[in-house]
């Protein structure tokens, strides 16, 4: 059964999709069971995914990458940012050439997870 707020991916045409009525058996998309994604938690590589939040100008700002940005590249780069609380999903739709990185008019305590999709290496949540 599907669950609010998880997000699936169909490995044929690269659909991203989030729950937000849960309760169906199964996704499916260009005729095959579309992929739950688990988010990653730790960068074991070069570049960084992890979302680092941090407070400012009465919200946070979430970035991909805390000391050195995530590319932004045509070929690769971060889709979106977003910010789960109790009661709210927050996103930013980013594209090649933007700075990864989202203001949310939110509090850095009341953020439940925050979470990225980069376009080559999939879902990260911090």
């Amino acid at each position: 059964m599907t669950k609010l707020r998880e997000i699936y991916y169909c490995e044929i045409c690269g659909n991203v999709v989030e729950i937000a009525n849960e309760g169906q058996p199964a996704l499916v998309c260009c005729g095959q069971p579309m992929t739950k994604l688990e988010a990653k938690t730790e960068d074991s590589s070069n570049e960084k995914h992890v979302p680092f939040i941090e407070e400012k100008n009465d919200g946070v700002l979430v970035k991909v990458g805390q000391n050195q940005a995530h590319p932004m590249l045509e070929k690769h780069y971060i889709k979106f940012i977003e910010v789960l609380t109790e009661d709210k999903v927050c996103r930013a739709e980013l594209k090649p050439g933007d700075v990864p990185e989202a203001w949310f008019p939110v509090k850095k305590e009341d953020i439940i997870e925050a979470r990225e999709w980069c376009n080559v290496h999939g879902l990260w949540k911090s």
